[in-house]
């Protein structure tokens, strides 16, 4: 007789979020003006994750408003200081970022609810998907993090640079009627 073995996966790692700001919100009053401000550890990671040359700031100044339902929304700037690399001569490019930023936070029971209309909503294109209130919780450093990785420009480059293939590159134009091959044999 033989015994089967039985391998156990080891179960997913699970990877903590980047950036966390954790506010109950039965501490948040209606109208009340908050900031938050990431401090450099955090930017750190979240430089290492967007690729970043440097994050030297990233902060977050909103309004809470009370909805009905339990529901509350978020309505602030999210502002930045980045350092990126230019795609093209790979020196570093600065930018300052300020993004508005509006969300609305649910319970989860009106997030399931309105899971069960989804296709109606996105038929008239009206499908913004709220985040949800957990354990009288909501979490910004989600927002923050996927509001910056959406800001950043895909290809930063610096003012004045330009890519070119050679020195000679406005030599080797093709003419009009010319195709790429017969340009390409000239190359040669």
């Amino acid at each position: 007789m033989s015994k089967m073995s039985k391998t156990v996966e080891p179960a997913p790692e699970i990877v903590p979020p980047p950036l966390a700001r954790t506010l109950r919100i039965d501490e948040l009053k209606d109208g009340e003006e908050r900031s938050i401000e990431v401090n450099p550890g955090e930017r750190e990671a979240v430089a290492s994750l967007l690729d970043l040359a440097a994050l030297d700031r990233l902060s977050f100044s909103f309004r809470v408003q009370r909805r009905g339902q339990g529901r509350l929304a978020i309505h602030g700037t999210l502002a930045a200081c980045v350092t990126q690399t230019c795609v093209v001569s790979l020196e570093p490019v600065a930018s300052t970022l300020e993004v508005p930023v509006e969300i609305e936070f649910w319970p989860l029971h009106l997030i399931e609810d309105r899971a069960e209309t989804v296709d109606e909503a996105a038929s008239h294109g009206t499908l913004d998907w709220p985040e949800p209130i957990v354990d009288n919780k909501i979490d910004l450093g989600s927002v923050l993090y996927e509001t910056l990785a959406t800001a950043l420009d895909p290809y930063p480059k610096r003012n004045g640079v330009s890519f070119q293939w050679s020195e000679g590159a406005a030599d080797t134009a093709t003419e009009p009627d010319e195709t790429p091959f017969a340009a390409l044999k000239r190359l040669k």
